[in-house]
């Protein structure tokens, strides 16, 4: 028996090497996504929140547009705006319209958002080696390319 048939408490097979895979991807980011938010709740932030925090970092000086944030966010989120609406009233970004294109409004990391996401980056890697520290570099490697394999069958 599979492990995952065994956590599962599942008693028949699966249909076919495809739905067990399948399956497992779902199980596995399921566990870690759940321990990530974990990590996170001291902080009084989501995952969701911390990927835009660590977006915008990355795009400083210039910030983003709201889609701009939205195409790169991990998850898909369908209302982005009242994501940063919950972290501007947070004080964790801020927003401004642009002076040239006054429909262009950028997302800005705030420095209470900025001390944040720096100060995350340690827990972050300790979640991480945590995580993943179990594996080689070798078999990091290979996960990286399969997973990236597997995306680029849309």
């Amino acid at each position: 028996m599979s492990d995952l048939r065994q956590e599962l408490k599942q008693e028949k097979p699966f249909r076919s090497l495809h739905q067990e895979a399948q399956l497992n991807l779902v199980r596995t980011a399921n566990l870690m996504t759940d321990q990530f938010e974990q990590m996170l709740r001291p902080y009084g932030i989501t995952a969701t929140q911390y990927n835009v925090l660590r977006i915008l970092r990355g795009a400083e000086p210039a910030g983003l547009c709201r889609h701009e944030v939205s195409a790169r966010l991990l998850n898909r989120m369908p209302d982005a705006t009242r994501l940063l609406d919950r972290m501007e009233d947070a004080e964790l970004v801020t927003r401004a319209r642009g002076t040239e294109d006054r429909r262009m409004v950028k997302t800005h990391l705030t420095e209470k958002g900025l001390a944040l996401v720096d100060s995350l980056d340690e827990a972050v890697e300790a979640e991480h080696l945590k995580q993943l520290g179990h594996l080689s570099g070798e078999q990091l490697e290979s996960l990286i390319d399969l997973l990236t394999l597997v995306r680029s069958t849309k």
